[in-house]
């Protein structure tokens, strides 16, 4: 895990995750899962434990079954096969993007923890909230015209309040700004329980997990390579599957296929796919413009001299153009994996 810097100064957001009541000596243990919706499975012959302490971040293509593998661990998704045990001190804290529809619009983020805890002083509630950026009037507001940010917000905050020693999240990170990603990342890194996270997002995962788990072709299996090998990895899948494609067209009803007939497919396949090739190419270029400024700017940073007193304002600066090209190349990241990942729907 990577230890965190601060990028922004007097950032809203200070808070931190209760220690866990107690944390059994296995959390959950799945043997020989068998998973999916209806007849098809997603998921095959699955084995997976958590023990106190694992930080598992989970890797693999768009509908591979990476949300499909978090609501099993969640029971939320009922199994076809195998054996699904939870411990019985396992709390579990389950973030996910629809939990944010569950919220009730006519109610205001005090009164959905106070449908938590009854007996917790509005004081205390209030105080808590404050810590997650939802202060004075904001925090007795109905939360109808919140927006997709402020309602990650208060689900986070909810599920923390109820102490899991078990974190399950997918995509937490999706509407959050910067500020609330790092104290979220902060937070993430001092829990003392275990924690499963799927995210595209490369700065959480790197934060705070130090085993990622590769979900891809109806397996889970240890991803052999760095979090920084992924993108190449998912090109190289995204390959494999565009030259699959083309080799199953050629063998269609057994018929054999004239080289000009391969030739207009392969014509074919690069035409239409030829839009997201070039957007991928042009992120590529950005990450690549985007990653030497962040050189030039962490050499600055290393610097003792940025530190004395004299600099404290260039530091700042320093500091704050991090956060903006951080978050750049976050954001055309992102976008290039979801548009490596399209390009690999269309094969």
């Amino acid at each position: 895990m990577q230890t965190i810097a601060p990028a922004h100064v007097d950032s809203p957001f200070h808070f931190s995750l209760f220690e866990p009541e107690k944390i059994p000596n296995s959390l959950l243990h799945m043997e020989g899962i068998d998973a999916g919706y209806g007849d098809s499975p997603i998921l095959k012959n699955v084995d997976f434990q958590l023990l106190p302490g694992d930080r598992i971040g989970l890797l693999g293509p768009n509908g591979a079954g990476k949300s499909t593998l978090i609501k099993v661990l969640a029971n939320q998704l009922k199994i076809q096969s195998g054996e699904y045990r939870l411990a019985k001190e396992t709390k579990i804290g389950y973030f996910a993007q629809h939990q944010l529809e569950q919220l009730h619009n006519e109610h205001t983020p005090v009164e959905h923890l106070q449908q938590l805890d009854s007996k917790a002083r509005e004081a205390d509630i209030r105080n808590y909230l404050g810590r997650f950026g939802f202060s004075n009037d904001m925090a007795l507001s109905r939360i109808q015209n919140f927006s997709g940010g402020e309602k990650s917000r208060l689900v986070l905050a909810m599920i923390i309040y109820q102490r899991p020693n078990l974190l399950l999240l997918d995509e937490p990170t999706n509407h959050l700004d910067l500020e609330m990603r790092e104290a979220l990342a902060e937070a993430l890194q001092e829990f003392s329980g275990a924690m499963v996270i799927v995210s595209h997002d490369r700065y959480l995962l790197n934060a705070t997990c130090d085993q990622l788990l590769l979900v891809s072709r109806q397996k889970v299996s240890e991803f052999p390579l760095s979090l920084d090998e992924y993108p190449k990895w998912l090109s190289e899948h995204n390959a494999s599957l565009t030259n699959n494609a083309i080799s199953t067209a050629k063998n269609t009803n057994h018929q054999e296929i004239s080289n000009k007939d391969r030739k207009r497919l392969e014509a074919e396949q690069r035409k239409k796919t030829a839009p997201l090739r070039n957007k991928i190419k042009q992120l590529e270029d950005t990450l690549q413009k985007v990653s030497e400024k962040q050189a030039k700017i962490n050499t600055l940073l290393s610097d003792s001299d940025i530190y004395a007193e004299e600099n404290k304002q260039k530091l700042q600066q320093l500091l704050l153009e991090k956060a903006d090209l951080d978050k750049a190349h976050d954001d055309a990241e992102l976008e290039w994996l979801d548009t490596s990942e399209e390009l690999e729907k269309s094969s």
